[in-house]
């Protein structure tokens, strides 16, 4: 071999190059796998989002309104069949189990309150005007 020859070999100068064809194989992600921050829009479809409508009599019926929070329903309480007594043992049980979900309580009338678990976004106010009389009767 010439010293031209062994130089271009050297340097790689010629134009003979190995081509090597390597395969890659895909395969498909996983779709089960929970992520803390990431939620799948199926997940999305089977939540049911559901309000429930309560108007208790006794303070006997309180459980069955707190089963339906802890169930992540959305409630809707009116106690003006209540016993102004046994109303506020009902608003205190329920305050109790909606703070224990990190959800939120809200008043919506004179005798009416919504009890909201976590999962559920509620926005609006209802005008002070209410508060007033609210004061005045002792709620």
């Amino acid at each position: 071999m010439s010293i031209r020859n062994k130089i271009k070999n050297f340097f790689a100068m010629d134009d003979e190059y190995e081509y090597i064809e390597e395969s890659v194989e895909y395969s498909e992600p996983e779709r089960n796998i929970k992520r803390d921050n990431v939620v799948t829009l199926k997940s999305i479809e089977k939540t049911n989002s559901r309000v429930v409508l309560c108007e208790p009599r006794t303070y006997n019926e309180v459980q069955d309104i707190a089963d339906n929070i802890i169930n992540r329903r959305a409630v809707v309480i009116n106690l003006q069949r209540t016993d102004h007594q046994q109303a506020k043992h009902i608003i205190d049980f329920l305050s109790g189990t909606v703070y224990a979900l990190n959800g939120k309580m809200q008043k919506l009338g004179s005798q009416t309150f919504l009890c909201v678990p976590d999962n559920v976004d509620v926005t609006g106010s209802i005008s002070d005007s209410l508060l007033e009389e609210e004061i005045n009767k002792g709620w």
